[in-house]
């Protein structure tokens, strides 16, 4: 599905960009947001890092992150459709934990103590969107996302996670004012909500669920319409 929209609004805007009676806006983008998040580590029993059953450790966490962006839109009346991109990663801090090592076979009094690290990043932030002026100024809309979850990760056990991506949706209202030259300037606010995603490592011992990512931002953009 998500391809099919895409491949939609590339061909909308390749067919209609030429024509400037038709309406393309384009600007750039500065957005800040607090998000809620919560995860859960899960370490395989006698094969990881405790000699019983499997250990669950889940935290939840708040941060608030800034960005910028550039986005693409064409206008169909009173709607538009468009496409707004982030070209930086957007960085976790770095997470570290120690812990005893007691797989099966370990001394308790020779206990190893294991230190994991792991940071993400979020590449390629991605939003397709449709959205309909409620009169000259208001505006709503709504779209779905998507983003590639890139791990930095040092594990004690020496093994390591691989990449992912996640998708989720937005919705957003907003207040545009426009002058005669087609320059505008836009204040909006957002709610985003991700879908979850889960990694496991390389040895199959440690396995990382994000079981949910949501949040709100405020969004200052600048742009032209042509």
């Amino acid at each position: 599905m998500r391809k099919l929209i895409v491949t939609a609004i590339l061909t909308l805007f390749s067919f209609t960009s030429a024509n400037a009676d038709l309406g393309v806006n384009v600007g750039i983008s500065g957005q800040m947001g607090l998000f809620a998040a919560s995860a859960t580590e899960t370490d395989t029993g006698t094969d990881g890092t405790t000699s019983g059953a499997d250990e669950k450790n889940s935290e939840s966490e708040y941060l608030g992150i800034g960005w910028g962006s550039v986005f693409i839109e064409k206008t169909l009346g009173r709607a538009f459709i468009g496409i707004d991109y982030v070209p930086s990663a957007l960085e976790t801090d770095s997470k570290e934990e120690r812990r005893a090592d007691l797989g099966v076979g370990v001394e308790t009094q020779t206990v190893p103590v294991v230190e994991n690290k792991i940071q993400v990043d979020f590449e390629d932030l991605t939003t397709y969107y449709l959205g309909f002026n409620v009169n000259d100024n208001l505006y709503a809309k709504a779209g779905i996302m998507t983003v590639d979850i890139i791990t930095n990760e040092n594990l004690g056990t020496g093994s390591t996670y691989g990449n992912t991506d996640m998708d989720g949706m937005m919705f957003g209202v907003g207040y545009n004012a426009t002058n005669d030259s087609g320059l505008f300037l836009r204040v909006e606010g957002n709610y985003m909500e991700f879908d979850g995603a889960s990694l496991k490592s390389a040895n199959s011992i440690n396995k990382i669920s994000l079981d949910s990512l949501d949040g709100v931002s405020g969004k200052l953009s600048v742009g032209k319409s042509f």
